[in-house]
């Protein structure tokens, strides 16, 4: 246990914790009972033996209690049901008690204690976390007050949502809060992480906690702490209107009540709301629901594109936009499809689309901008003194429409740069995601539309990162992308994993590429949760419903873009123009960073002779590239922080494409020909983000709510 001193650390049950926390004899549950739906026999089987060690039906318990008289909602995770992982049917038990909590006008008390994502259920119960997250931000927005607990151990995709949003947030003594589990990686890198980081003590000592406390002192700190928060209101009713988001003078509170978590998965919470200051409408109560949710059973476990109780966001949000041109595939409009159109285009597997999206060769977001965009204006850092070459953050107009464009940055590879890093990713810190704030902030006050690109192998991962609050930061992406008054368009456009994916995702219309996926880590990681072994990584994916193809079925993704661009090469693709093959349009040239010579923040600093060699030994890997999370840059003397999809497993992208194997045809992907399939992408793009410009605020950001709430319900 890394960091932790296990004998320090107390595991009371989610039970135990309640009846410590709230007045003898004030319980009452709101939970109604969850059945088994799964066909997967050895996930029905883990459910069962959860059940049977727990006396629940599901990883989470809800209800409220009195805390000194004041009524209060609760919601706590049981670890020793499957190391308390959220899937579907927790992650909806959950949005409902924030709801019901919001519209009675509750203050929430959170205690997670949390492996974060249920892998056997994949990609939609990661997007759990985004639903969860926006109920939250709804209820502070409501000026009702959300306290947070953090217990032993709380990582993952729990951390870097729910778990770190707290207006106030403590943690139970010794606890292990971090990023990524201590096994997974020794698992994906073959050592233990640094010892004495992912612990209370050290988290609060950065900055990222507000107190370390045991639970019998709970209680009195959280009735004090509501004394001000919920100042004015009834004591034995229901919770006024909050007051400051702080509670300072109370004396067990180390530092302000503005920071919470650790990095990745446990970050600083933050009472000023979203970046957009406008901030939602106060909630009008819970969405209507007839009853819990059934577990959705694992995502893709039947290998097709389609999954039981796959996510609707209420049809596609943006119902009216554009006609796909050729070579796009609109959301169906009625239940998964099992496969492939009979008369469609091929439809990759998971194993090949992951090794597509690693290849050095595939463009990336300068290269989209290089070619489809003009009056790009690149912006550096965070204009508060840091700088991550993980992300780029520039104005321009794409496919002829005006917006603020965010994307990780893969650095593509192009023949006059070296090979260390590209395809792999660029490790992204904590600045970065700061930096991709900050670019929502400006659309949201110039009202301009916002354009996220994903091509992430995944977060930093280091002691910096982890100390530096990526985990808070991603939890405010979620919150900021989900009440943004901006129209926003996602583009998954290769590698989506882990969290630093998720923190870009929330979107009114989200559009893949053929060869883009979406999953709660690297299969690796997934793979080493599952098996305590990373070499079952692609089986596990497909499981996972992690492609486009599946995401498309799940209405998580609205349209694939086909990557094939023979059709269109001849400027007939769709319709809308010709391509610009020479990429040269606005002085970009093609050899260029962005920019360049233009003094507004070139991006040539985006690890180019700063990251140190690729580490890459038979593996999936991301190279050890990028750099440290809070400076921006690394240089050949510092060790560079490794990335989520850094591993030491079999890696197909350094030798070949290993789904060339045994003569199977290939889906085309984008490294072929990717100045035609940029140039057709962004024309596709432009149409979209003006269409979404087009349409009445108030409306769309009600779809927009409505889209992530309604992620994991039956269709």
């Amino acid at each position: 246990m890394t960091g932790t001193n296990s004998s320090r650390v107390s595991r009371a049950s989610a039970r135990e914790l309640i009846e410590a926390v709230v007045d003898p004899g004030s319980w009452y549950g709101w939970d109604e009972p969850v059945e088994i739906t799964t066909d997967d026999p050895d996930y029905r089987a883990d459910l069962e033996r959860a059940r049977e060690r727990t006396g629940l039906d599901e990883s989470v318990i809800t209800g409220e209690g009195r805390i000194e008289g004041r009524r209060v909602a609760l919601v706590a995770c049981e670890f020793r049901f499957l190391a308390g992982s959220i899937g579907v049917a927790a992650g909806e038990r959950l949005v409902r008690a924030v709801e019901r909590a919001t519209a009675e006008r509750l203050p929430l008390l959170a205690a997670p204690a949390s492996g974060g994502t249920r892998m056997q259920e994949g990609t939609v119960a990661f997007l759990q976390m985004v639903k969860v997250a926006a109920a939250i931000t709804d209820h502070k927005a409501a000026g009702l007050p959300y306290l947070v607990h953090l217990r032993h151990p709380t990582t993952g995709g729990v951390l870097a949502s729910w778990g770190s949003l707290g207006h106030v947030t403590a943690a139970e003594p010794g606890a292990l809060i971090g990023f990524m589990g201590p096994r997974v990686h020794e698992a994906l890198y073959g050592e233990e992480f640094p010892p004495g980081v992912q612990n209370a003590e050290n988290l609060m000592n950065h900055g990222l906690i507000d107190a370390v406390l045991p639970l019998s002192r709970l209680s009195g700190v959280a009735a004090r702490v509501l004394r001000v928060l919920c100042a004015g209101g009834p004591v034995s009713g229901p919770a006024a209107s909050a007051g400051p988001a702080g509670a300072s003078g109370a004396a067990d509170l180390a530092g302000p009540a503005t920071s919470v978590g650790s990095a990745g998965l446990s970050g600083a919470a933050d009472p000023a709301g979203p970046a957009a200051s406008a901030g939602p409408a106060a909630s009008a109560g819970p969405v209507a629901s007839a009853g819990p949710v059934a577990s959705a059973g694992p995502a893709g476990l039947s290998g097709a594109a389609g999954v039981s109780g796959a996510a609707d966001p209420a049809g596609p949000a943006a119902s009216a936009g554009p006609a796909a041109p050729a070579g796009v595939s609109a959301a169906p409009a009625s239940a998964p499809i099992p496969g492939p159109p009979a008369a469609g285009p091929r439809v990759p597997g998971a194993e090949e689309s992951i090794r597509a999206s690693r290849r050095a060769e595939r463009p990336g977001v300068r290269d989209l901008l290089r070619v489809a965009a003009e009056d790009v204006s690149p912006l550096s850092g965070t204009g508060a003194g840091e700088h991550d070459p993980g992300l780029l953050l520039a104005l321009a107009r794409v496919g002829g429409t005006p917006c603020v464009v965010l994307g990780h940055n893969r650095r593509s590879a192009r023949k006059d740069e070296t090979a260390d890093g590209p395809g792999e990713g660029q490790a992204l810190g904590p600045a970065g995601l700061r930096t991709a704030r900050r670019g929502m902030r400006i659309a949201a006050e110039l009202g301009l539309p916002l354009l996220t690109v994903i091509d992430t192998a995944g977060a930093a991962l280091s002691r910096e990162a982890e100390e530096g609050g990526l985990a808070g930061e991603i939890a405010r992406c979620l919150a900021d992308m989900v009440t943004l008054p901006a129209p926003t368009l996602c583009l998954l456009l290769g590698q989506g994993a882990g969290g630093a994916a998720l923190a870009l995702l929330p979107a009114d219309r989200i559009v893949a590429a053929r060869h883009a996926w979406l999953s709660p880590l690297p299969p690796e990681g997934a793979s080493a949760i599952l098996h305590r072994t990373t070499e079952r990584a692609y089986e596990v994916a497909a499981r996972q419903g992690v492609r486009s193809a599946d995401l498309l079925a799940q209405g998580i993704v609205d349209r694939i873009v086909e990557e094939d661009a023979a059709e269109d090469e001849n400027g007939t693709g769709d319709g809308i123009g010709t391509q610009d093959e020479n990429g040269t349009r606005d002085g970009i040239g093609v050899g260029d960073a962005i920019g360049v010579g233009d003094g507004i923040g070139t991006q040539d600093e985006n690890g180019a002779g700063s990251a140190s060699p690729a580490v890459v030994s038979q593996g999936e890997g991301t190279p050890q590239s990028g750099s440290g999370s809070r400076s921006g840059s690394g240089s050949r003397g510092e060790r560079a922080p490794r990335s989520e999809g850094a591993s030491r497993v079999g890696d197909a992208s350094r030798v070949g494409d290993a789904s060339r194997a045994g003569g199977a045809p290939l889906t085309p992907d984008a490294s072929h020909a990717p100045d035609a399939f940029l140039s057709r992408l962004g024309r596709l793009l432009g149409a979209e983000l003006a269409a979404l410009r087009a349409q009445d605020p108030d409306e769309r950001l009600a779809a927009r709510r409505v889209r992530h709430r309604r992620i994991g319900l039956p269709r």
